[in-house]
């Protein structure tokens, strides 16, 4: 005969059970991987200004983090060429779930969401053919690995989830071989594109122009309608190219340069992006510099903070961190301290929600 506790117990099994929040880990706005001062690694939740909400250890190591949209769990990729990535239970600081890139493939270190939260994208290497590929993962089933595509490029960085479950992915153009560690392998012939897909492949493919075959494009960020893609450069410093583009589906892309000595000042390299309150942000860490620009790709501001490298959205404006510990608020046109960690702050800061 069945009775109540069997039914409870059934509908408990069938994930009737009332689900975790983001609040049930104390409603972090963003995370951030970190070296500690021992020499430890570890994934930070952090406040609206960048105050402490919780401190996870991690093994290595970690780059970016993929926050799902509502459950308190952040998967950590290692640094490239990772072959693991964790599944953090934020609520409670355990590993719930590892994951291992499949034979031949190796993560690139980020990933993101979509399907409600039910699917995690990440970027990889098919390591043989050295193209990219998109890896499926099924939250549901255990974060169990459920397909792939192709990128239509080589080196996919970072993928970011856009509205309609669309994924915008940024293909570096870089070829590595795990067995010959970062070392980059056809910086003569790379070719670098922004991709868009869905999860039954690439829909639409933007390249740059010959002549800047070498920008690595690298980070994203969008407010649902553009979609800002931040660049590396592969070829000679002395060459003051663009190292931010702003993009919107169906249109070319718009490249956008500050002065000639504030852009060689960046260095050739853009380490993270955002936008906010009509603004985008590009930090380098090598420049020790934040430059901002319009979403006509119009240079407004340059803002000096050594080893800047984090930004994310907060509201209207934006929060940064960099490799001293920092955390900083860029409002109007300047960089105000809000914390000093006892940590160096990895790259990037991943707006949670």
């Amino acid at each position: 005969m069945t009775t109540r506790r069997h039914f409870l117990a059934g509908l408990l099994a069938a994930g009737a059970a009332p689900r975790l929040s983001w609040a049930d880990a104390g409603n972090p706005s963003y995370l951030a991987a970190a070296k500690e001062a021992d020499g430890a690694y570890a994934l930070y939740g952090l406040g609206g200004q960048g105050e402490e909400i919780f401190r996870i250890p991690l093994p290595g190591r970690g780059h970016a983090a993929a926050a799902h949209p509502f459950a308190p769990e952040a998967v950590a990729f290692a640094r490239r060429p990772g072959t693991f990535a964790l599944v953090i239970d934020c609520a409670t600081g355990s590993v719930a779930h590892r994951l291992e890139a499949p034979e031949g493939h190796h993560f690139y270190g980020h990933g993101a969401f979509i399907e409600g939260g039910d699917i995690l994208c990440t970027t990889e290497n098919h390591i043989e053919s050295g193209q990219g590929r998109i890896g499926l993962w099924s939250r549901r089933g255990g974060y169990r690995r459920i397909g792939e595509f192709a990128t239509q490029g080589i080196g996919p960085h970072e993928v970011l989830a856009l509205p309609g479950d669309v994924l915008a992915i940024a293909n570096g153009g870089i070829l590595t071989d795990p067995a010959r560690g970062r070392e980059k392998l056809n910086l003569d012939t790379m070719t670098p594109n922004l991709a868009y897909a869905t999860a039954d492949g690439v829909a639409e493919i933007v390249e740059l122009d010959p002549e800047l075959h070498r920008n690595s494009i690298r980070h994203l960020a969008s407010d649902g309608t553009t979609v800002a893609f931040a660049m590396q450069w592969e070829g000679d410093l002395s060459e003051p190219v663009p190292l931010l583009g702003l993009h919107r589906r169906g249109a070319a892309p718009v490249l956008c340069e500050a002065g000639l000595a504030e852009q060689l000042a960046m260095d050739g390299y853009a380490g993270s992006v955002a936008l906010a309150g009509g603004r985008v942000g590009i930090t380098s860490p090598r420049g020790g510099r934040v430059h901002l620009f319009d979403l006509q790709g119009r240079f407004i501001e340059s803002l000096r903070r050594t080893d800047v490298c984090g930004i994310a959205p907060a509201g209207q404006d934006m929060l940064a961190t960099d490799g001293m510990g920092g955390i900083l608020s860029l409002r109007g046109d300047a960089l105000e301290p809000r914390r000093a960690a006892s940590c160096a702050w990895d790259n990037h800061l991943v707006r949670v929600g």
